[in-house]
């Protein structure tokens, strides 16, 4: 069995939970206020902005055994480049102040999932950055399209609010094939175990996002 697939499996529990959070299935079927929509693309624009300068310090950190993985790493720079540039057209596009958002600061969630990203990476090991990029990927790959066009539909929207779910839903089925490529080049087992861990972990943070943003937002719907 590839590492890949280990890693898939190691790791489904966590998937599980995740997607099975209100904020998400809701989310899924365009169940969600405006508010929460935009709560969201804020936490989006917080974590995206810091994508690539991740992935320039993992690159930064890799031994020399790993040299084919900072070509790789050059290949996902390119792609991601600007993308929180996106989110905050996006917030526009909401009637909301993109640029109250930019200079605004994360969520608790937030910063601590992105700081633990760049703990990660310069204080044990940057093979464990790639379980955020799992994990991040994935969920995209998962809800974003069928969340964006449902959302879409049942705000009123027009797509010019969507291209950061939208794009990605699509980007991200193609990047889950690269990143596959990627991992299963990954023979070291205390990388592969590193890995593993980081995974699990921010399938927690990623999803204490969420949770927080229901908490703040969601039960305001309901009320």
């Amino acid at each position: 069995m590839a590492f890949y697939d280990d890693l898939l499996k190691a790791t489904e529990t966590e998937r599980k939970t995740l997607l099975s959070l209100p904020l998400i299935t809701q989310g899924a079927t365009g169940n969600i206020s405006l508010q929460t929509y935009v709560a969201f693309l804020t936490q989006a624009y917080h974590h995206v902005k810091h994508t690539v300068p991740l992935l320039m310090a993992c690159g930064g950190r890799l031994s020399e055994q790993y040299e084919w993985l900072r070509v790789s790493i050059g290949e996902y720079i390119d792609e991601e480049m600007g993308h929180q540039e996106w989110v905050l057209n996006d917030i526009a596009g909401c009637g909301m102040d993109a640029e109250a958002v930019r200079n605004g600061k994360p969520s608790l969630a937030t910063e601590v999932m992105v700081a633990y990203a760049y703990d990660m990476i310069h204080r044990v090991n940057p093979i464990g950055f790639f379980g955020m990029v799992l994990v991040l990927e994935g969920t995209s790959t998962a809800v974003a399209t069928a969340a964006g066009q449902n959302i879409m539909k049942s705000l009123n929207l027009t797509p010019k609010s969507f291209s950061y779910l939208l794009s990605h839903g699509a980007l991200d089925v193609g990047h889950t094939d690269f990143y596959a490529g990627i991992v299963n080049q990954i023979t070291d087992k205390k990388d592969q175990d590193c890995l593993i861990h980081t995974a699990k972990l921010f399938y927690q943070l990623y999803g204490n996002i969420f949770r927080e943003i229901e908490a703040r937002t969601m039960h305001k719907d309901a009320s």
